[in-house]
């Protein structure tokens, strides 16, 4: 029966966790415009950068578990309103850094705090909406929207201000969302109360749900996705600076482009992965992204540089159809500790794409970093092609023998 007051909540749940999503990643993605500037005035290389930065998304995947685990046991509500409260902290505590050892410090805690709101404000939507998808499309997308606006926004503060207080914006934009999520979100009661801690960290359980070959499969193609968003995330402002020459402003204004199509894209990825094929929608997004970091390599144009960020936004969309998978292969009562594992397995190994580019910036230059990107989207491609074949070759050929 059609219940107009929940249909109404199911949307508030859906835009709170968004901007839930959304605030973490604001805190998150104001570091990168000022990565030049914390090079010059920490006195490091920027693989020491990409260090921190690796440092945070670690930690960011290593509390989507927790998270998880949390929010099936206490309720969602109470997980997240104490992650954005904490994130508001730590984004705080980090623009106050004086010496780099403690802003490593301090990116690692911001990291931890973040990673708290995910899972289970994904778990919450999920639960709330039959359209998984579309709703996990929406959802995501607040990180993209996080992309658009702070970016410009940091540049500017930092060219005014410097740094810290580019890296404040993270606090400033927690606070309101921490209110409208404690006023608009009703308590939620645990999914598994009734379950020991000690069962719901059964080791059997955990081989089971990772022995299940889709979620093995969709496990390896995340980690190629979240590898090559964090490389993205935390360099492409840098990389459009230094690679291709933009002022500072500009490498923003693109790195804000890149978040249009990638928040644009993620809905319509998702919704794509409900009518049709999570698989096949996947691996669009990683055909695309092989020509996108391509093109961004080999082309001087401003215009080929902006279809490249174009064809790089669409492609970081993969997270839509395969999060959607994920959700597929997990019961409702499995859905937050479940996918807290995976998003902690997948983002751990991911994390490294920071470091790993930092690095290889270093000693070989932007682009050998950026060309690795491009070939683990072509291994994407070739794993979800193989996987097709795999799926509808039998059937056509059986069916072409009646």
């Amino acid at each position: 029966m059609f219940n107009p007051k929940r249909l109404y909540y199911s949307h508030t749940v859906l835009a709170l966790c968004t901007l839930g999503f959304l605030s973490t990643m604001v805190a998150r993605v104001v570091i990168s415009p000022v990565v030049p500037a914390l090079t010059d005035d920490f006195a490091v290389s920027t693989g020491a950068i990409g260090l921190a930065l690796s440092g945070m998304w670690a930690a960011y995947a290593f509390t989507q578990f927790p998270s998880g685990v949390l929010a099936d046991r206490k309720g969602e509500r109470i997980v997240v309103l104490t992650a954005i409260g904490a994130t508001g902290v730590t984004s705080l505590l980090l623009a106050l850094s004086p010496a780099y050892v403690l802003f490593f410090v301090f990116a690692v805690a911001l990291g931890a705090a973040t990673g708290f709101v995910y899972t289970a404000a994904a778990s919450l939507v999920t639960k709330q909406s039959p359209d998984t998808g579309r709703a996990i499309g929406i959802y995501i997308a607040g990180g993209p929207i996080a992309g658009l606006i702070a970016p410009p926004i940091a540049a500017a503060v930092a060219v005014e201000y410097g740094w810290s207080a580019a890296v404040a914006i993270g606090a400033v934009a927690a606070v309101p969302v921490f209110v409208l999520f404690w006023r608009g979100i009703e308590p939620t009661p645990p999914a598994r109360s009734d379950t020991s801690l000690r069962d719901q960290l059964d080791l059997e359980t955990f081989t089971e749900l990772l022995s299940r070959p889709p979620i093995v499969f969709t496990v390896l193609l995340a980690v190629l996705g979240a590898f090559t968003w964090q490389a993205v995330a935390s360099f492409l402002p840098a990389f459009l600076e230094m690679f291709h020459g933009f002022s500072r402003t500009g490498a923003g204004l693109l790195f804000s482009a890149y978040f249009v199509i990638h928040g644009a894209t993620q809905p319509v990825t998702g919704a794509l992965s409900d009518r049709y094929s999570r698989d096949a929608t996947a691996l669009l997004t990683m055909v695309v992204g092989t020509i996108g970091f391509s093109l961004l390599l080999v082309g001087t144009a401003l215009f080929t540089i902006i279809l490249a960020i174009s064809l790089i936004g669409l492609a970081m969309s993969w997270g839509a159809p395969l999060q959607s998978k994920f959700m597929d292969n997990f019961s409702t009562a499995e859905q937050g500790t479940g996918f807290g594992l995976v998003r902690t397995i997948y983002m751990g190994l991911g994390s490294f794409g920071s470091a790993v580019t930092g690095i290889l910036v270093d000693f070989g230059g932007w682009m050998q970093a950026f060309g690795l990107l491009a070939v683990l989207m072509a291994i994407g491609a070739i794993l979800l092609t193989v996987s097709l074949l795999d799926q509808y070759l039998p059937l056509t050929l059986s069916v072409s023998s009646d």
